[in-house]
């Protein structure tokens, strides 16, 4: 079997909605609506279609990864530009066969190509934790939401990246209501 990962294209966004359909289908703290998120995201000014990427496993679109333009905004006002994972997204059939964590090293070495320098996901820390994510917590770093401390979580793609950033995270208007 031979995985390979790609940057998306227009010809696989159905095949990718499907994919995150199903791939969210039953998963604990699912909205069924992160197929839309990523159709939303696609639509931005700021969508960058190197941080879009498939895994192809013998043909098939096996996943996905989106990483998208965000903003820690601290109490002066000042900003700091990072992104965002979300989705991850893996067909059931290819679930915890590694293609969701290589999807996110792809993604994160994508993004330090393009000039970022930290990443901030929210999800399952026992996961996120083996691609390198943190509590954001400890960079002083705030979800715009009540969430749990440990499952809001930062990565400094270059060391150092996060030193002197502190503030809250602001997405963009598409996450609202996913």
């Amino acid at each position: 079997m031979s995985l390979t990962i790609r940057q998306e294209t227009p010809v696989d966004y159905a095949a990718v909605e499907a994919l995150i359909r199903e791939a969210f289908t039953g998963a604990p703290h699912a909205s069924g609506k992160e197929w839309l998120l990523v159709q939303r995201l696609r639509g931005r000014p700021d969508f960058i279609g190197e941080l879009s990427l498939v895994a192809e496993q013998d043909r098939a679109c096996a996943g996905h990864v989106l990483f998208t333009p965000i903003a820690i905004v601290a109490a002066n006002g000042g900003e700091h530009t990072s992104i965002a994972l979300a989705p991850v997204s893996v067909l059931p059939r290819f679930q915890r066969c590694g293609i969701g964590s290589q999807l996110i090293r792809a993604g994160h070495e994508a993004a330090k190509r393009l000039g970022f320098t930290s990443s901030i996901v929210l999800g399952d820390p026992a996961y996120y934790s083996r691609c390198g994510y943190g509590k954001a917590s400890q960079w002083q770093i705030r979800a715009p939401f009540d969430v749990p401390d440990d499952a809001f979580m930062a990565l400094e793609l270059s060391p150092g990246a996060l030193s002197s950033v502190s503030g809250t995270v602001r997405y963009p208007p598409e996450f609202d209501g996913v």
